[in-house]
Order: structure tokens, then C-alpha cells, then sequence
């Protein structure tokens, strides 16, 4: 099976071929790295984190399942696979 398939707007025909090897160097480059994945990964969990940091004022008491999401929240970049990472459920 081909990797790309080919269409001419003009007469309609179909042309199937495999990526060229500077089409798969350019796709592999493009990919973003180890870092670059942990790097959003926190920045998300800075975002959510913030979002019900009103949990934690000083007039309420946070639940234990309040505590505990936040807590999984902070834990996330102890997680090694960084493509595979497992978002804990807002109570």
C-alpha cells in the first residue's frame, strides 16, 4: 500500500507512491522532542494546577479527593513514558 496518494485537480487522475526519503527526514524532524513533550506536558499541568488553585485558599478545606488530584497533578513528570501519560480525573 502507498504512503501518499496523488490526485490531479485538473484531469482527475490518481497518482499512489511511497514518501520520498527527504519527505520521512522532514517528518522525523518535525516531530517534537523528549523535551519538548515534557515541556507541555508541564505547562498544562501549570494551567490546571492554577485553574482550582481556589481549592486550596485559606476559608476552604479541600476534600481528600481535591488533595489528591492535585497531588497526581504535581506528580506527572515522575511518569516515564512521556508519550503515554495518564491525566488524573477532576473530582
Amino acid at each position: 500500500m502507498a504512503d501518499v496518494i496523488e490526485i490531479n485537480v485538473s484531469t482527475g487522475e490518481r497518482t499512489d507512491r511511497d514518501y520520498t526519503q527527504a519527505e520521512k527526514d522532514a517528518m522525523e524532524a518535525s516531530k517534537p522532542s523528549t523535551e519538548e513533550k515534557w515541556a507541555t506536558i508541564r505547562n498544562k499541568r501549570e494551567v490546571l494546577l492554577a485553574r482550582y488553585d481556589r481549592w486550596a485558599s485559606s476559608d476552604l478545606t479541600m476534600s481528600d479527593a481535591q488533595t489528591a488530584y492535585r497531588k497526581a497533578l504535581r506528580d506527572l513528570p515522575t511518569q516515564s513514558d512521556v508519550d503515554n501519560i495518564t491525566w488524573p480525573s477532576k473530582p
